[in-house]
């Protein structure tokens, strides 16, 4: 058994004698716990291409809405190689498409944007009522 000082801003101070190594073990084992309630903030990436298929394209969305529904942020990525560029109609279709499909359970964070060879939107889900 230890003498352990408990509170030590009180005054008088607050000492307790008890099993400091099991003393140590509960608090981390609460930290531990309490830490397991935080969730970060990720980001997960779908990256397509303007000519997926119609059956890829359910797939796409499928995993798009299960990302959401854990409650994580997602960026879609659209790519384009060698002068597919000139198609950046068709991808934002289907950007908007994708943002119509997933409306009931999530929110356009940014519009779609032209960065290099590809087009990239996000999407965050929506809050819980």
């Amino acid at each position: 058994m230890d003498l352990v000082e408990v509170a030590p801003e009180a005054r008088p101070p607050v000492c307790r004698i008890l099993d400091y190594g099991k003393f140590k073990y509960q608090q981390e084992k609460r930290r531990k716990k309490s830490g397991k309630k935080h969730s970060t903030n990720v980001l997960k990436e779908v990256r397509l291409s303007y000519r997926i298929g119609e059956h890829d394209l359910e797939v796409k969305m499928r995993k798009i809405c299960k990302f959401l529904k854990d409650g994580h942020r997602v960026k879609i990525t659209l790519r384009f190689r060698g002068r597919e560029m000139i198609y950046k109609d068709r991808g934002e279709m289907i950007l908007k498409r994708i943002a119509q499909e997933a409306q009931d359970f999530s929110k356009v964070d940014s519009p779609p944007s032209v960065s290099g060879r590809s087009i990239e939107q996000y999407l965050i889900p929506k809050p819980a009522k």
